[in-house]
């Protein structure tokens, strides 16, 4: 476990199962809440052989405890929303290279270098509080594109669509980047006609909009900016990989992320393709922290590999919730 980044050469399946392993040994070792977690389970490193029989933590833990597996210092915290009051996860990055890399290494897979793009960002509820791990992916993008227009527009929704205009007619590839809510308020404003640009919706109304359904939203956003296809981007503060749905919703990981479906009623039984369930979610890059985490989405995959998002747990539905108690 020296070489952390020998995650991004995984190229077959593999080599992504026997690095989960490796990760797995490391982790019920190293990091102590996911070892007692793991106990509690009644799971070993002697009984676990295969990736469907590796405990996936709950990512509510990351609102209670430090989850680290590495003795190094933070380099950075990353911290999500919250309603007022509320408790907010925290993700203790040891090593913010790791993420550095994931994010590039992955937009590159997806969509090619991101100095061929202006990139435009729309993300007001995002930059209106620290600790973001997405403004941190975003600004470094805009930095690592170089274009004199790259950069955040926080209440220019005006300045936006005219730059936008002008850039999309002189055959400039474009990223836009926006939370929903913020790119529905663009096409109220103005309908474009985009030859040139991505249109990338980051989810969430973050209490400013009533929830739409993605087929609705995405309906609204493709006739409002004149594009074919709306793109969406699934990341989230305990993570440092995204994965991309560049078509039709279907999200793709890159080669060292991966998604499996746990049965909603039944926590530690993983469903096959096509069935609707809990998303639990291996993502290598996070080997500092923990790599295999249940969240409280929920979602489908498909027989290719690729996933839905299709809305997340109530509290009240959540099943396993003793697991917590340790």
């Amino acid at each position: 476990m020296t070489n952390h980044t020998k995650i991004f050469e995984i190229s077959t399946a593999e080599e992504f199962e026997s690095r989960a392993l490796d990760i797995f040994e490391f982790q019920i070792e190293k990091n102590s809440v996911y070892n007692e977690f793991c106990n509690y389970l009644g799971k070993s490193r002697d009984c676990v052989n295969q990736i469907k029989e590796i405990p996936f933590l709950p990512i509510d833990f990351f609102k209670l405890m430090r989850i680290v597996s590495s003795s190094s210092s933070d380099e950075t915290i990353f911290s999500s929303s919250g309603t007022t009051g509320s408790i907010t996860s925290k993700h203790h990055v040891t090593d913010i290279s790791l993420y550095e890399k994931s994010y590039l290494k992955g937009f590159e897979l997806f969509y090619g270098n991101v100095s061929n793009y202006c990139v435009l960002a729309l993300l007001p509820s995002y930059l209106e509080r620290g600790g973001s791990s997405l403004i941190y992916m975003v600004n470094d993008l805009i930095a690592q594109s170089n274009h004199p227009h790259s950069g955040f527009y926080l209440n220019e929704i005006d300045v936006l669509i005219e730059k936008l205009i002008k850039l999309d007619s002189e055959g400039q590839k474009i990223l836009l980047i926006g939370v929903s809510f913020a790119l529905l308020d663009m096409v109220e404003k103005h309908q474009l006609q985009l030859k040139n640009t991505i249109v990338m919706e980051t989810g969430g109304m973050k209490g400013r909009r009533k929830e739409l359904i993605r087929e609705e939203l995405h309906a609204m956003l493709k006739k409002g900016f004149g594009v074919e296809t709306i793109h969406s981007e699934y990341g989230m503060t305990e993570l440092l990989s995204q994965a991309y749905a560049t078509e039709n919703g279907i999200f793709k990981s890159p080669p060292w992320m991966k998604i499996l479906i746990r049965d909603p009623e039944d926590p530690l039984t993983l469903l096959g393709s096509g069935k609707t369930g809990g998303v639990n979610i291996v993502d290598l890059a996070n080997v500092n922290s923990c790599s295999f985490i249940a969240t409280q989405d929920l979602g489908k995959m498909d027989n290719d590999g690729g996933f839905e998002i299709l809305g997340r747990f109530d509290n009240s539905d959540i099943r396993g919730c003793n697991l917590m108690v340790l």
